[in-house]
């Protein structure tokens, strides 16, 4: 069985979010930003999940799209935990990297499947 990269990625990455989640919550505190990038976060696999059972290309392309938003979006919450100091560079750099892979990977599917449509 071929394994699902985006499928995967966007899982193990929500994850990874939820960990930092807990962490700001219980470590320093912060209950604000902490949600934003919970519900961002984790919204990326669930977006990606959602579009495995799309009714049509164009419906798995638009659930593709919100999962693209939601990647971006959990960037820009990434650059301002970091930018007030609530993670440290080198967390914002491992979790950004893998922010970035998975938009990359999901841009990529939704031109691969707007070219085909």
């Amino acid at each position: 069985m071929k394994t699902n990269v985006v499928k995967a990625k966007s899982f193990a990455f929500a994850v990874r979010c939820i960990n930092l989640y807990k962490y700001l919550c219980e470590h320093k505190k912060e209950f604000v930003l902490s949600k934003q990038i919970l519900r961002s976060g984790t919204s990326v696999a669930a977006n990606v999940r959602e579009a495995e059972h799309s009714e049509s290309k164009a419906d798995f392309a638009h659930k593709m799209a919100i999962a693209q938003k939601e990647i971006n979006e959990t960037m820009y919450w990434l650059e301002l935990l970091v930018a007030t100091s609530y993670i440290g560079e080198q967390e914002f750099e491992s979790l950004n990297a893998d922010a970035v892979e998975i938009i990359k990977i999901i841009t990529s599917i939704i031109k691969s499947t707007k070219s085909n449509h």
